[in-house]
């Protein structure tokens, strides 16, 4: 099978979501074939999205008929990245944010991660909340970073994501009591001092609000995006949406609206109340015309697994498939993203 061959194959395999052939969309890097052993690059930026592991199956069937090995890379585009970029080795960064504290932001990023690592993913987390770290507890972690020779700190690991947060730094009860220069510098030195190795993802938990550790974040990490998190009231989606107008100050994307403590199931009586009111999360997303990434309820055993370090993701009902659910949407989501980037790229050349 020649070249031309391939491309005509590749060409009958379409994306689900850019609505064409992966040919014609520029998301085929490269293809070199040698006998009957065919390569191909394709331009896929979300490893372990349930999308895009589609597109490498039916790229996979569009050979099933031909006596040929097949074998597939994905990767982005060089010139997407800048030579002098942060972190190179880590293909998407991942901001969870939401404008006011309480509506389980640090739950919702314990979660994802873990939820990523579980369908496979590489992952790191970042608690950069100077001022309230809370995910070495969220995930039982008592074992600090380890120094090297050169000064630089390796994570410890839990449910196989690589953790770093100024909690392992300072003492249990220590209050940090900085002023935006020292976070500045400590939230640099946490990211950029840190061996994470090379990762799929790397999920950085904001504090909530809009003040000197966001922007540090905004300023120096590459983000590939952000996802909100908001309770259904009012006042929480008010807040919101302030974190909403920073990202897009800062031309962040926003991946979407996840909505917190939707609703609850009560074990007694079997109702479900809506004790913060109710789809207030999905219809900021609609206002928005942002990706709506689901309703997470009100759950006891999701406050008892953040004090148990057992993220409830990892333990299946109703509410720990709300959670993988959302860890499926928000690589989904990022997919997305990459390959409109790359076909655009594509099309500039």
């Amino acid at each position: 099978m020649d070249e031309e061959r391939v491309f005509a194959r590749l060409s009958a395999v379409s994306d689900p979501d850019l609505g064409g052939d992966i040919v014609s969309l520029g998301l085929v890097n490269a293809v070199d074939v040698d006998g009957n052993e065919i390569r191909i690059s394709l331009a896929l930026g979300a490893p372990y999205s349930s999308t895009e592991s589609q597109i490498a199956t039916a790229v996979r069937e569009a050979f099933a008929d031909d006596d040929v090995e097949v074998s597939l890379t994905a990767a982005m585009p060089t010139a997407l990245r800048t030579d002098n970029e942060v972190l190179p080795n880590i293909q998407n960064i991942i901001a969870v944010a939401s404008g006011k504290g309480g509506v389980g932001k640090s739950t919702v990023s314990v979660n994802l991660a873990a939820g990523l690592a579980a369908r496979g993913a590489r992952v790191g987390l970042f608690d950069a909340d100077i001022y309230g770290p809370n995910v070495p507890r969220m995930v039982n972690s008592d074992e600090g970073p380890q120094a090297t020779e050169d000064k630089t700190l390796i994570p410890p690991e839990r449910y196989g994501v690589k953790l770093m947060s100024m909690d392992f730094l300072v003492g249990a009860d220590d209050p940090v009591i900085w002023r935006g220069p020292m976070v500045h510098k400590v939230l640099t030195q946490l990211v950029e001092d840190v061996e994470w190795g090379s990762l799929d993802y790397l999920v950085v938990d904001l504090p909530p609000g809009t003040g000197d550790t966001q922007l540090t974040v905004l300023q120096t990490l590459p983000l590939t995006g952000a996802v909100v998190v908001t309770t259904p009231q009012a006042v929480a989606i008010d807040d919101a949406r302030k974190g909403l107008r920073m990202f897009g100050e800062h031309e962040t994307p926003v991946l979407g609206i996840t909505e917190n403590m939707s609703s609850f199931r009560c074990p007694d009586c079997g109702g479900t109340h809506d004790i913060f009111g109710a789809g207030g999360g999905e219809q900021f997303a609609a206002d928005e015309n942002l990706p709506f990434l689901g309703a997470i309820p009100l759950d006891p055993a999701v406050r008892a697994g953040g004090d148990d370090g057992k993220p409830i993701v990892l333990s299946g009902g109703e509410t720990g498939k709300a959670f993988e659910l959302l860890a499926e949407r928000v690589a989904d989501n990022i997919g997305v993203l990459r390959r409109r980037q790359a076909s655009a790229h594509a099309a500039s050349q």
